[in-house]
């Protein structure tokens, strides 16, 4: 079964490379939350300190992403206090870019 095709609200083509960007609908923003609280991912190699500690994702745009993360962190960690939460509205945060757009 295909996915669903998303609604395009936006569409910019750069005439130079044809590179085109969407900008699509979405019913939120499906983040994994460790004790009802977000946090951060991070892995690195203990034996060597190159390139450096790389940050993992935990929202996506998808929600099998999420629930794939929260399955796995819950197995690696051998607990249920990871969970996937749905943020579909919220406060507006003040854009500081606002001001540099002419």
């Amino acid at each position: 079964m295909s996915r669903p095709k998303p609604t395009v609200l936006l569409e910019n083509t750069d005439k130079k490379t044809y590179r085109t960007e969407q900008v699509l609908e979405a019913e939120g923003i499906w983040a994994v939350y460790y004790k009802e609280k977000p946090f951060n991912l991070k892995s690195f190699c203990s034996l060597n300190h190159s390139p450096g500690p790389k940050y993992k994702k935990t929202s996506f745009s998808n929600p099998g992403h999420a629930y794939s993360l929260c399955n796995r962190l819950n197995n690696l960690y051998n607990c249920l206090d990871f969970k996937v939460v749905i943020l579909s509205h919220g406060d507006i945060q003040q854009n500081n870019t606002d001001k540099n757009i002419s």
